[in-house]
């Protein structure tokens, strides 16, 4: 289970509730104020789709087991008779789902994570307060603005480029925005080495950088993610989820002589993944690209068509399926510092335990099936010919 946490869901094939007003036993809770009947607790479903146009409630002032920004982004999911729901309703409603796919272990870490948060959230003053709200005039270049309020293929197209398939660059961040995230970042790990505050680093790979989540920065992200991000995945990456977005894991890597010099090939836990370069003065440090690969074929071999380096500038994005297999070159001088974030979403995460078709988006898969196609096609012929020929 991601950190930012992911609810499991349940549903029919056709993707609706099932047995909305009752558990099975005839049993249902009615509430008395609205007259609208909610399932017990055997019963609780999410919808397959979300309401797109429903502004979800804010959870940050509860005390809950499980993350605010979960129940946020669960809440869209919601049968449509609990939107319009009080919000104690709606919390109880999801919170025994939740609880059903959490085990207590689970339950425990994402507690401690939580204060480890607030601990550090208490005691960090930040040195640009103005980051921690998103301004898009401030943070986003004109043509990215642009496109985004247009949200169409073709105004996306306008302001990228795909030099592979499946990989978007676009110019994305103001030098401004780049330059005040860098001086926040150097300000919290002044923080950390002046009070010796032991931090969790961003991955397993990555032995220096923060988690921009960690402290303060996760609202920000998670609009990003909801307003700028999943719009753009909405039409380019709809079959891993680009449409479901609904959490994030946001950080910061760094690249140097002194810090990582490399990173070796992966993939990412995301559905979806965006790379900004914030700066500074470096050389080296591509991003090699290597195609698209569902858990059993990640280690198989490229096609030539799937090769890609992709060299990093300051503002300049690059947006990828997290399954699409990459790494980053030597950082040979210099340092290079870029923002990460990972992009996920629990509907796909849960769709894909019961998919067994997956060439729509892994290579691998698609090459295996059309060849499949091809062998049909070649034995059909030869069997009509075999016909044709006993027939004369």
């Amino acid at each position: 289970m991601s950190q930012d946490g992911a609810a499991a869901m349940d549903w029919k094939k056709d993707g609706q509730s099932t047995n909305p007003t009752g558990n099975g036993t005839g049993n249902c809770i009615r509430n008395g104020s609205n007259g609208v009947v909610y399932p017990s607790f055997a019963s609780h479903r999410l919808r397959l789709n979300p309401s797109v146009d429903h502004k979800p409630d804010n959870y940050d002032d509860l005390q809950l087991d499980f993350s605010p920004l979960l129940f946020r982004s669960l809440e869209r999911y919601l049968p449509p008779a609990l939107l319009s729901s009080s919000r104690d309703q709606k919390v109880q409603y999801m919170r025994e789902i939740l609880l059903r796919y959490f085990p207590e272990g689970e339950r425990t870490r994402v507690q401690k994570h939580r204060e480890y948060r607030q601990k550090i959230i208490s005691n960090y003053q930040p040195l640009h307060r103005e980051l921690y709200t998103l301004h898009a005039a401030n943070f986003f270049v004109p043509s990215f603005l642009k496109a985004i309020s247009e949200s169409t293929e073709e105004s996306f197209r306008n302001i990228m480029s795909e030099p592979s398939p499946g990989v978007l660059t676009f110019e994305m961040l103001q030098p401004r925005f780049c330059e005040m995230l860098l001086a926040e970042v150097e300000n919290f790990e002044r923080w950390v080495r002046e009070t010796k505050f032991r931090i969790m680093r961003p991955n397993t790979m990555n032995r220096f950088g923060a988690v921009l989540d960690d402290f303060g920065l996760d609202t920000m992200l998670e609009k990003l993610m909801e307003d700028f991000i999943r719009p753009i995945s909405r039409v380019f990456f709809t079959e891993v989820g680009g449409s479901t977005l609904d959490s994030h894991h946001g950080f910061v890597v760094e690249y140097g002589m002194d810090r990582d010099v490399d990173l070796g090939f992966h993939v990412d836990d995301s559905e979806v993944t965006l790379n900004v370069c914030l700066g500074k003065q470096f050389s080296g440090g591509e991003l090699f690209f290597r195609g698209v690969r569902c858990e059993k074929h990640v280690n198989t071999e490229s096609q030539p068509e799937e090769i890609f380096d992709y060299s990093h500038s300051v503002g300049r994005a690059v947006l990828h399926r997290g399954r699409h297999r990459h790494g980053a070159r030597a950082t040979t001088s210099g340092q290079r510092i870029n923002l990460l974030l990972w992009c996920r979403s629990s509907v796909f995460r849960e769709i894909r335990k019961h998919q067994k078709d997956v060439s729509s988006w892994c290579s691998e898969c698609q090459r295996n099936k059309k060849e499949r196609q091809r062998q049909a096609i070649a034995a059909t012929k030869l069997e009509l010919l075999k016909r044709g020929e006993t027939a004369i």
